[in-house]
């Protein structure tokens, strides 16, 4: 009886015990994979979801799916509108004066050293991998498998890519957003099936130069698209600021409107002709006969077809891979986001390329679907800034976030559409000067209505907007007594922001970054 007794306790000791393991694994099982695929440069207003002057003519259905199908960010804004800085922030959560990455130009290098949210996944059990673009100069860690672009200063090329496949220089063939599609889903059949993942997708495009797919690059040949409003803009009250820049159509280069250069000239006299059009005095004519208004014209036309066709490549990608999710049983359990570096100007104030605190600038696209937790068709608008990706990503996989993580989780705004306790207001700082595009340092506020902006690097020039009156940013209104108490309210918010985020450098030692190689490894020594 005794022996019995003995046995069948055994027994139920080694049920309870494997009960217990099995339910352990499935927990593990049941984490939720993450898919985040990211582009280079898309502006909101280059998202049909988001609406804007290409709704129509250029939808982007498959972002618009995941929109649909979870919920749709409207005021994600960017810590630092240029593209290494802004991956800096994402990666660790925090701004750049924390993670040392402060620019592209003299110093964009990546301290790798520093706390990651994929390295923490990893250590949390899940099979990390990046493909495609990561433009941070240092070798990605934190990552089981890594293949990203390293020719062109690691801004990667169009076609026929060359790659760091986990140390392997490996020059592919194609056109570079297929190709990385291609490694992504090859990644996800080979991955071991009994863990969870996170996926980095990281596309080149809609980067400079935009060079559509051969079967993109007639799409609107018949078509002239539509001008911003702010197209022609006289910078009347801002003369110092955006009217004093390199990122108007005037800065198009030949390869930028694919000129060919003549065959009788050496490769290296090839490349000098091609970037003809970059620096201050050299201006690319499409025609002689054409009136510099015209010539702005045709390049602007030339410009948005060439990135919006590059974005058709995008989003047919990311069709592929919301296909091959479904197809494989992986729909449900997977968080699937698409997002970009920071925004882009799409010919507003007659401007190509980023930076500024302007809102086409400053706005992030970010779309994330998650079935059964995030509901279809959620909107959410509240103020969400770049350094929350970070520990929101952790939070929905059941990973604790360090507390030197600098930005908050919004997992719960997802759920929930906003926040009653979610911050009102946001902190902007942009670094570099004068390489590229000669913009004037500075850094700002920006609530939901309102936005103020100090430039401080050769000037001393503030510029303060209402968002609701003039969504455009055209009348700067600083020196409006009406707003004086308001702006006085603000600046005193502006600086509080900056003392709790750590950030009480003087002019002098902003100016000191700006003109100085200060960037990654460096930059993290003199913290």
């Amino acid at each position: 009886m005794k022996n019995q007794f003995n046995k069948s306790f055994f027994w139920i000791i080694y049920f309870l015990i494997t009960l217990s393991y099995c339910q352990e694994k499935s927990v593990t099982n049941k984490s939720p994979n993450i898919v985040f695929i990211f582009s280079d440069d898309h502006a909101t207003n280059a998202i049909s979801a988001y609406g804007g002057l290409f709704t129509d003519l250029a939808p982007t259905p498959n972002i618009d799916r995941i929109a649909k199908e979870g919920a749709i960010l409207k005021n994600v804004l960017c810590t630092n509108a240029i593209c290494g800085p802004s991956r800096a922030s994402i990666l660790t959560g925090t701004y750049s004066h924390i993670n040392g990455y402060y620019k592209n130009y003299k110093g964009g290098v990546f301290n790798n050293q520093q706390w990651t949210y994929p390295q923490a996944l990893q250590e949390g059990g899940y099979q990390t991998a990046l493909v495609g673009k990561w433009h941070l100069a240092s070798e990605p860690v934190g990552f089981d498998y890594f293949k990203y672009h390293i020719s062109k200063g690691e801004q990667g090329l169009y076609w026929d890519p060359i790659y760091n496949d986990n140390g392997n220089k490996i020059k592919e063939k194609g056109y570079a957003t297929n190709l990385t599609t291609d490694f992504a889903i090859e990644w996800l059949q080979e991955r071991n099936k009994d863990e969870p993942f996170c996926l980095l997708l990281q596309f080149k495009a809609p980067h400079r130069e935009w060079s559509p797919d051969k079967k993109y690059e007639h799409l609107w040949n018949d078509i002239e698209m539509p001008y911003p409003l702010t197209f022609n803009d006289s910078y009347l009250g801002r003369e110092l600021t955006a009217g004093d820049t390199e990122m108007t159509m005037d800065y198009f280069s030949r390869q930028d409107m694919k000129m060919l250069p003549p065959d009788s000239l050496t490769q290296k006299k090839q490349r000098r002709w091609l970037q003809y059009g970059f620096k201050p005095g050299e201006t690319v004519k499409l025609s002689k006969k054409l009136s510099s208004q015209e010539n702005r014209n045709l390049k602007y036309q030339k410009y948005i077809k060439d990135y919006l066709a590059t974005i058709r490549s995008v989003d047919d990608n990311i069709g592929r891979v919301l296909k091959y999710l479904k197809d494989n049983n992986l729909e449900q359990n997977t968080i699937v986001v698409y997002s970009s570096d920071q925004g882009f100007f799409l010919g507003e104030h007659g401007f190509f390329d980023k930076r500024f605190m302007y809102e086409e600038s400053l706005k992030m696209p970010f779309v994330i679907r998650y079935p059964g937790v995030v509901k279809p068709g959620t909107i959410v608008n509240d103020i969400i800034s770049n350094i929350d990706f970070a520990p929101t990503l952790l939070d929905m996989a059941g990973v604790n976030i360090p507390e030197n993580v600098q930005g908050k989780s919004f997992f719960q705004n997802l759920k929930e559409n906003t926040s009653k306790d979610w911050r009102q207001s946001m902190y902007y700082h942009y670094y570099e000067y004068p390489y590229y595009h000669r913009v004037q340092p500075h850094y700002g506020i920006r609530d939901q209505r309102y936005k103020l902006i100090h430039f401080y690097y050769n000037i001393d020039v503030w510029e303060f907007y209402d968002l609701r009156n003039d969504p455009s940013e055209i009348n700067n209104l600083i020196d409006n007594p009406s707003h004086a108490s308001l702006i006085n309210r603000l600046k005193t918010e502006l600086y509080q922001l900056k003392k709790s985020y750590g950030n009480n450098m003087s002019i002098e030692e902003l100016r000191y970054i700006s003109d100085n190689d200060f960037g990654g490894l460096e930059s993290n020594k003199k913290q």
